[in-house]
């Protein structure tokens, strides 16, 4: 058995049966002709995996790197590994003057991770800069891509996350404009005088060290939930109980509304279960505070789920990607 406590930001006490990494395509599909029936788990930086409890199976962990950068007049063209660091890849364009990916700054997780999750922060959603993404096909071996239109995106959703355990992604191709227009136009960053791209990456890191939890000092995976969106009468209907609820627009005339919020008014913040919480100072983000357990992970998301769909009728869907003993479950 292989712990994998250090392998998910979370930090449960959780053990695989048998644990891999790979640092090449060719690696991976050597090890998945062997496999024949045995159940095995793709996994990269696991901040946004949580091990409920002991795996059965074989995780293999994504250590692909590499990124090749090429110009033409109007765009910066990135190719980057599956395996690299997210952060440290914005870090990286900041540093070179490619601008675009700067509030997305310190959101934890590898790049391969960006496009199924549809990582977004501050206003800017990381399908604006794709232009397709790399894969195998882990039921053919075959190599595909798909191009920005049939990766299917939508809020924190796209084609790899509705089909769990089909592609493996090998890299992600990015265009960064040359003409990047900035964006400052949501929450802390409407603070900033001029907003630079530096400043916006200044803010943006500022703020979420305030607001979230370093996973090194207290166990996360950063927003458990999802914002919800419901549709433009339920919200009004849902306005007229609660005048002060906070709001954005959302496409189709959607509503979309902070899980946090939800949860902040039911009391939740400083909640405990066990050694499982739900953070002081954040809502939308459950805590492990050293010796915490699935089980009890699963049970206060569990009713943090039923009591805002009591309360305010709406479904909270999870964020996190739940991992139990025969695979990924639902709440």
């Amino acid at each position: 058995m292989h712990s994998l406590t250090s392998l998910h930001t979370f930090g449960l006490a959780a053990h695989a049966k048998d644990f891999l990494t790979i640092d090449s395509v060719e690696g991976l599909l050597r090890i998945l002709s062997s496999l024949q029936k045995t159940p095995y788990l793709l996994l990269g930086e696991g901040s946004n995996t949580v091990f409920t409890e002991d795996y059965n199976g074989l995780v293999i962990k994504n250590a692909l790197t590499g990124i090749n950068i090429s110009e033409d007049d109007n765009f910066y063209h990135l190719n980057v590994a599956s395996g690299e660091n997210w952060h440290d890849l914005v870090r990286m364009c900041m540093n070179k003057g490619m601008f675009g990916f700067e509030n997305l700054a310190l959101i934890p997780g590898s790049v391969g991770a960006s496009p199924i999750q549809n990582i977004g922060a501050y206003g800017v959603e990381i399908e604006r800069f794709i232009q397709s993404v790399e894969f195998v096909d882990l039921r053919s071996g075959m190599y595909g891509h798909f191009n920005k239109r049939e990766c299917e995106f939508s809020y924190r959703e796209s084609r790899f996350k509705r089909e769990p355990g089909a592609r493996f992604i090998t890299s992600v191709n990015f265009a960064l404009p040359k003409a990047n227009q900035v964006v400052a136009t949501y929450g802390p960053l409407l603070e900033i005088s001029d907003p630079t791209p530096q400043a916006i990456f200044d803010k943006v890191i500022e703020t979420r060290k305030s607001k979230l939890p370093d996973p090194s000092v207290l166990g996360n995976a950063g927003s458990f939930f999802k914002n919800p969106t419901i549709d433009a009468e339920r919200f009004r209907i849902l306005q007229q109980r609660y005048p002060n609820i906070p709001h954005f627009g959302a496409p189709a005339g959607r509503v979309k509304l902070p899980a946090a919020w939800l949860i902040d008014q039911l009391g939740f913040k400083g909640q405990k279960r066990g050694d499982i919480a739900c953070h002081e100072n954040q809502a939308l983000v459950l805590v492990n505070h050293g010796q915490g357990t699935g089980e009890q992970l699963l049970s206060l998301a569990r009713e943090i789920r039923q009591q805002v769909q009591s309360q305010f009728n709406i479904s909270l869907d999870n964020e996190v990607r739940l991992v139990a003993g025969s695979g990924p479950i639902e709440l």
